[in-house]
């Protein structure tokens, strides 16, 4: 009853750890119900099958489960005959796609899912999409296609696909998206199986088609129902939902970390401004645990309060997250928001959680209060640092000092992340130790001040003097805020100039062919584009030694195959027939050493025996696993062509429709302007964030000690002061502490953000600088000392009102 009773009496006080519960509660819902509602569904392609049988999976080099491994063309016809007489499968459709893509006044007609839009005619049968007219494909040169497409059965249509142009015959329309050829021209575009759809009789039970597939296929695969075939996804689908959890993942991260930070700050200076009142307690008999559990207990009736409210503004903000996430381009098409109770849940136990944890430093402070503090002013905590704080603070500034120091004798590769763990630990460290700076730099501010004979200098100076702790704890969220400002939005200005600097030093002098409107280049583009570079990639499968001595219809156990990306490339160097070429890394992962064998199972299901030819220093311009071109070709008849870089001394076309021309700065610009929006925005949320979070804390920071100092007011009030000189000693009060927390914010990340330029120096072979977004800067900075200096100024007001006669 006690806690309920404080809660209720001391409602203002906690109002602040409400609200940054609320938000952050908000947030972590908001995000979670997307994620969930963004998960794969059945794709509408495959709504009339009743399972899917699918080869076995294969791992990455670290382990992990990975691409299904394709059947070979031998190995699928007696699976699929077997999965044909199953009882109630009235058709098993081997289900292929590979791209293809219409060409319509000379120009790629759009398509997002153009990489997989090409089928054999069974696969239409899936949907089912049915024929609206004419016929289906018998013919190589034959096609069915969508009849959104407007193209008239009998006319002829140009399809790219591979190979490049080539002319069909529209012999049939469906209801359905894709382009549909004889199951003959579909096979040789695809041969090897990845899929084989199951369609029942009518009336026919799911489940005994299921066990009895499980049976045909034995350890040779799996059959997935029911929502299991969402398994097979588009690759753009797939990306798009990729990029949508990194950004709100991020988002969500941020803000539990802040509203931890909050919260915790709110809620110990919070309780140490009640030490008489745990005096009293403590004096009437109340024991340190009991002190303990109270604090703790209070906190998580706030904490579950702001967590339904936050559950509540969550859900009703998720259509909102759904709908920036679709501008960005990273939500997955035909996706709606629906609310599970998991995420709720889930959201509710961590705002508690967070509320509890925040409440247990402030709780063991709290305990440790002797009975005669009741006698005492509960100001006088306030004054100076212990001798625990200055320990931890000490610690973790050596820590931030020596990350620093490590962006500059760091790899490359490693410095931008040394340069973020710099920033946040001397964030921690300054917000840490400002009580013991606060007051000298409040000294030196207001000493210029002080000869013009006016009072307000004196009890700014005197106020920061003697009460440091409290003044730190209104510096404390303004450094956060403006440190992660600068970090982030001097990151992203940063990389803005290196990386395509960069990009565009390693490509000077060539020109490159890029795809313009299609998912790569066919090889009608290479050929018309003879020299350069042009890597040819695909996922293919190396199979352990054991693996290799069996028969290679048999190789598609998952325990002794690991997927990786093969390139296929043209340069003499690489390209030598039955070698293949190995970075470092990838070659120790696989065990592999020069002169040894070892066996690939490519995407038409077929092993070939490859000897490593050299194991070199890893270079992504070349690959990790490099075999000659032809190869490739040869065993995954679908795979598309990367940019193609034509040195300087050969002539670059773009004759072909669907590619397009740039100079090396050009492409460096268009290459990272890809990624740059998605960088952009959500730098920019997570800056939102950062300084909204640091809002909540200053703006009920600074209402807590307004309240806490109406004695203060009454004495100089007393002494003859005006409301008006009083709110101006006020606002210009707050107006310096965020100028010392801003000050602080700055100089923590400049030496870190330093470091990682001169690692992106390094990494780009480029000459970096340092960068910095003096918008954001400037916006985050009157942002907080806005909103710092109006919650003064009123709570002041109110304060000054309750006490005139």
């Amino acid at each position: 009853m006690l806690i309920l009773a404080n809660v209720r009496e001391r409602w203002s006080g906690f109002l602040g750890a409400f609200v940054a519960l609320l938000v952050g509660v908000a947030l972590i819902t908001a995000t979670l119900v997307v994620h969930d509602s963004a998960r794969p569904e059945v794709q509408p392609r495959y709504t009339g099958t009743a399972a899917l049988a699918l080869p076995q999976r294969a791992v990455d080099a670290d382990g992990s489960p990975e691409d299904r491994i394709p059947w070979s063309k031998a190995e699928a016809e007696p699976l699929v005959a077997g999965l044909d007489k199953v009882q109630g499968v009235a058709d098993a459709v081997v289900d292929r796609s590979f791209y293809a893509q219409a060409i319509r006044h000379g120009k790629p007609v759009t398509d997002e899912g153009a990489l997989e839009s090409g089928h054999g005619w069974g696969s239409a049968l899936m949907a089912p999409y049915t024929l609206v007219s004419g016929r289906a494909p018998s013919a190589a040169d034959e096609i069915v296609v969508d009849r959104a497409l407007g193209a008239a059965v009998g006319s002829d249509l140009t399809v790219n696909i591979t190979q490049g142009r080539r002319q069909f015959t529209v012999v049939g329309t469906v209801d359905g998206p894709g382009y549909y050829f004889s199951e003959a021209f579909a096979a040789r575009q695809q041969p090897g199986v990845r899929a084989i759809a199951l369609v029942a009789d009518e009336g026919a039970d799911t489940g005994a088609i299921v066990t009895a597939a499980n049976k045909v296929l034995g350890d040779k695969g799996d059959v997935v129902s029911g929502e299991g075939r969402s398994e097979l996804q588009p690759q753009y689908i797939e990306h798009k939902r990729f990029l949508g959890v990194q950004l709100i993942s991020a988002m969500a991260f941020l803000g539990l970390f802040t509203t931890v930070f909050v919260v915790a700050s709110v809620l110990v200076l919070a309780t140490g401004m009640r030490r008489r009142e745990i005096g009293l307690l403590r004096t009437i008999g109340a024991a340190p645990q009991q002190i303990k559990r109270m604090i703790i207990g209070e906190a998580a009736v706030v904490g579950l309060l702001g967590s339904l409210a936050g559950c509540a503004v969550g859900v009703a903000a998720a259509p909102l997250l759904h709908s920036l996430l679709d501008d960005l381009g990273v939500a997955p098409p035909g996706m709606e928001v629906t609310v599970d109770a998991w995420p709720l849940l889930t959201a509710s136990a961590i705002g508690v959680g967070v509320s509890v944890i925040g409440a247990w430093t402030a709780g063991r402070k709290a305990a440790r209060v002797a009975p005669v503090e009741a006698l005492l002013d509960s100001r006088s905590a306030n004054t100076g640092m212990g001798r625990g704080r200055w320990i931890a603070g000490l610690a973790v500034l050596g820590t931030g000092v020596l990350l620093a120091v490590g962006t500059a004798t760091a790899s490359a590769d490693n410095r931008v992340n040394m340069a973020i763990f710099a920033t946040m630990t001397l964030i921690v460290a300054a917000a840490v130790l400002t009580p013991a700076f606060i007051g000298p730099v409040g000294r030196f501010l207001t000493a210029p001040f002080q000869r013009g004979g006016s009072a307000g200098p004196v009890l700014i100076r005197a106020e920061l003097v003697a009460n440091p702790r409290r003044a730190a704890s209104l510096v404390a969220p303004v450094i956060a805020a403006i440190g992660f400002t600068v970090l982030l939005s001097g990151m992203v200005e940063t990389m803005g100039v290196a990386y395509p600097a960069g990009e565009a030093l390693k490509v000077s002098g060539q020109t490159i062919v890029t795809p313009d409107g299609t998912p790569g280049n066919t090889d009608e583009v290479v050929a018309a584009n003879p020299v350069g570079k042009a890597a040819l990639p695909t996922r293919a499968f190396v199979l352990d030694d054991g693996e290799a001595d069996r028969n290679a219809e048999q190789a598609g156990n998952t325990a002794h195959a690991t997927v990786l990306d093969v390139l296929g490339s043209r340069d003499p160097r690489w390209s030598k027939p039955g070698e293949a070429v190995l970075g470092e890394s990838t070659a120790g992962a696989l065990g592999l050493k020069k002169g040894q064998n070892v066996s690939v199972r490519f995407a038409d299901g077929k092993v070939v025996t490859l000897r490593i030819g050299a194991v070199l220093p890893d270079d992504p311009a070349r690959g990790a696993f490099v075999v000659a071109r032809g190869l490739v070709r040869v065993h995954d008849p679908a795979a598309l062509t990367d940019d193609i870089f034509v040195p300087g001394d050969a002539k670059a076309t773009d004759s072909v429709p669907g590619t397009a021309l740039h100079d090396a700065a050009a492409y460096a610009l268009a290459d990272y302007e890809t990624d740059a929006a998605l960088t952009d925005s959500l730098a920019s949320m997570l800056i939102v964030l950062a300084v909204g979070y640091s809002v909540i804390a200053v703006v009920n920071g600074m209402a807590m000690a307004s309240h806490g100092r109406r004695r203060d007011f009454e004495v100089m009030r007393s002494a003859g002061g005006t409301v008006r000189q009083l709110l101006l000693i006020s606002a210009c009060e707050t107006a310096l502490v965020v100028a010392v927390g801003a000050a602080l914010g700055v100089l923590v990340t400049l030496a870190p953000l330093a470091g990682m330029a001169s690692g992106l120096s390094e990494t780009t072979s480029s000459d970096v600088g340092l960068h910095l977004n003096t918008g954001a800067l400037t916006t985050a900075v009157v942002g907080t000392l806005l909103a710092a200096v109006v919650a003064g100024i009123a709570v002041t007001t109110k304060t000054m009102r309750r006490q005139a006669p």
